[in-house]
């Protein structure tokens, strides 16, 4: 017996306003305007021959058939959107999305990726950089890797390193007039301020650098801030100033020898960094196989960087 169904556009016009109560917000999320929504929801009103919301001055609210109506709506779009992302990704191959920090993704991530795809040449990464805590599920993303405490509920996490912070600067600023061979040396040098970290009062900043370090007259709060990390490492190895850094997102910086590490001591952070995604989505082979390679990267990384131990320094 064929299915006797009012029109897709209506019954997600109705199931988006419904959720906000609203139909501006129903047609941001739709990116339809708000008279196309009202248009819809209305035709649909008309097919169903029952009244679905109603106007309170300027609140809108729900019928007793349209609360009825909500819940088998959302439960069958979330299921459609389901079955999407499970035909998008039924295999060890096909595109994967992964959503990271910019400043990851710029100074970690991007640099190995074409040994990702030398490993799996049937895996396309797509790669979203956000600051927010994104929904797995609602913004279509297979893995997340973020920094933090690993409190992330009903997820899939896996730890995949820890961190620690340390001064970083051009070796340019060594040797200067006023060179920089000691902590308190810092007095006379530009602090540059990673805003991305020190807006979290755990993070990272150096005014908790220089209290482990026990080093006084030097004032923490001042030098110009930058709202990513990738643009702080850049000013630090343009030889505008001194950078507390992440070892994480340094180590390329140091290698390469545009960034150097004056002094410590070395500062452990509290955050860590974790791989992240639905548990579905972790019995995917594609998202396995990315895992692997993370994993692995990073212990390539930590052998590559064992001369930035905390007892080197520059001479």
């Amino acid at each position: 017996m064929p299915r006797r169904l009012p029109p897709l556009n209506a019954l997600r016009a109705f199931e988006a306003a419904a959720r906000h109560l609203s139909f501006t917000r129903a047609a941001d999320e739709l990116c339809v305007t708000q008279a196309a929504v009202s248009h819809q929801i209305k035709s649909l009103q008309e097919t169903v021959g029952i009244q679905l919301f109603r106007r309170y001055n300027r609140r809108l609210e729900l019928t007793r058939a349209g609360q009825g109506y909500l819940p088998p709506l959302r439960d069958a779009f979330d299921m459609m959107a389901a079955a999407t992302r499970q035909l998008r990704s039924d295999s060890g191959s096909g595109q994967i999305r992964v959503s990271t920090l910019q400043s990851f993704a710029t100074k970690w991530l991007i640099p190995r990726l074409n040994r990702f795809h030398e490993r799996h040449p049937g895996i396309d990464p797509m790669i979203s950089t956000s600051q927010r805590l994104i929904d797995l599920s609602a913004d279509e993303i297979d893995v997340a890797i973020r920094v933090g405490r690993g409190n992330y509920p009903d997820l899939h996490v896996v730890p995949l390193m820890d961190d620690l912070a340390f001064p970083v600067c051009s070796p340019r600023l060594i040797d200067k007039a006023i060179p920089l061979r000691q902590p308190a040396d810092l007095a006379h040098h530009v602090l540059l301020h990673d805003f991305s970290v020190s807006r979290d009062g755990d993070a990272p900043s150096w005014h908790n650098w220089l209290k482990r370090a026990e080093v006084t007259g030097v004032d923490a709060a001042k030098g110009p801030s930058y709202n990513d990390t990738a643009m702080t490492l850049q000013a630090a190895a343009a030889g505008h100033g001194v950078a507390l850094a992440r070892r994480s997102l340094a180590t390329d910086d140091l290698n390469a020898g545009l960034l150097v590490r004056p002094f410590g001591p070395d500062m452990p952070t509290r955050f860590s960094w974790y791989f992240v995604c639905t548990p579905q989505t972790s019995e995917l082979p594609k998202v396995q196989a990315f895992l692997r390679w993370l994993q692995d990267e990073i212990v390539c990384t930590a052998n590559e960087a064992r001369w930035q131990g905390s007892d080197y320094y520059r001479d």
